[in-house]
């Protein structure tokens, strides 16, 4: 399978532009700065991936944001500056969302409302337009993670939309496309899109979700006081993964997959290695990690056996997260494990 070379090791800034607890521009000027940027270098990470939301780049009326995209732009400027890429994710666009705490979010109009997906399009055209002139540093990513099976057929659609739209201004930048359930690796088989060779597969790894979530306070069913160890066996965490939705429950349930470690992630990712195998196409996980409550020493056990495959098979990989949002990398809970962490990045 190919390699996605500059893009093989990274990590994520969510909390920054996205995913932030007000939009606020104090926030926006100091939660990622140049310093981090050049640390993220000097770890030897060689991209950053960095989720946006619309409403940070234009208005609810679809008006465009300088100010916005400035963030972006210094970003960008920051990345060149000290070696690195830089993968555009949009995370929320206007009309949908995968966030867990949107309750009241409908997330399948999106995918069925020609008004909201040309409204899509116009940003990205605003994007790519933008980033035109830096085909070897910026990735482009439509969406994040996609809930529903059921919109499967649609969201081909709109990614195939998409990736018409921004051909036509940026024809050699690579573009990052996930599958549904919240971009589960078990999807990627699932992607039917016009390929060329520039199209990478995305998926997003948490697996097992009651390990590499326990206690999180925005999982329905998590009890806030749950723990549960790494590694443990398939059959436990089956059995204390009865108390999540079933959209949640993950791929434990899968038959016929190896017991917890390496061969379980080999197993899981095997559709989607074939799949990139099939279509000439490098394969991405654009998030992974695990949850501060968990553990350290079980993080870093997690970390070493997904890592390894990863480096099997030439994935590359941005890890879940850079700064706070309850797995960061810079934050004290990681500090026991970060050197060792990086020994295996």
């Amino acid at each position: 399978m190919r390699q996605l070379d500059g893009f093989l090791k990274g990590v994520n800034l969510g909390g920054w532009i996205s995913q932030y607890a007000k939009y606020d521009k104090e926030h926006f000027d100091t939660f990622i700065t140049e310093a981090d940027i050049h640390n993220i270098a000097s770890i030897g990470f060689d991209h950053v991936r960095v989720p946006v939301d619309y409403i940070v780049l234009e208005d609810e009326d679809g008006t465009e944001k300088e100010d916005g995209f400035i963030y972006l732009d210094n970003c960008r400027k920051w990345c060149e500056k000290h070696g690195l890429n830089m993968l555009i994710d949009l995370h929320e666009c206007y009309g949908y969302s995968f966030d867990p705490l949107k309750k009241d979010m409908d997330r399948e109009k999106f995918f069925y409302d020609a008004e909201m997906q040309a409204r899509f399009l116009k940003l990205w055209r605003k994007i790519a337009d933008r980033f035109k002139d830096y085909p070897d540093q910026v990735a482009f990513e439509p969406l994040n993670e996609v809930v529903l099976i059921d919109v499967a057929d649609a969201w081909n659609k709109v990614a195939a939309d998409f990736i018409k739209t921004v051909r036509e201004i940026c024809p050699n930048h690579i573009l990052i496309i996930g599958g549904v359930c919240y971009a589960n690796v078990t999807t990627v088989p699932l992607l039917d899109l016009p390929m060329d060779d520039k199209i990478v597969y995305n998926f997003h790894c948490y697996e097992p979700m009651i390990f590499t979530h326990q206690a999180a306070y925005w999982v329905d069913g998590m009890p806030s006081d749950f723990h549960i160890g790494y590694p443990k066996t398939l059959e436990e965490y089956r059995k204390a993964g009865e108390m999540l939705p079933p959209d949640l429950a993950g791929a434990v349930y899968r038959e016929g997959i190896s017991e917890i470690g390496e061969g379980f992630f080999e197993d899981i990712f095997r559709p989607a290695i074939e799949k990139a195998e099939k279509d000439n196409a490098c394969l991405y996980c654009g998030e992974y990690g695990v949850i501060d409550q968990a553990d350290p020493e079980d993080r870093l056990r997690w970390m070493r056996d997904i890592h390894n495959v990863f480096h099997r098979h030439g994935i590359g990989y941005a890890l879940w997260n850079y700064k706070e949002k309850d797995f960061g990398l810079v934050d004290k809970s990681f500090e026991t494990i970060r050197d060792r962490f990086m020994e295996i990045v």
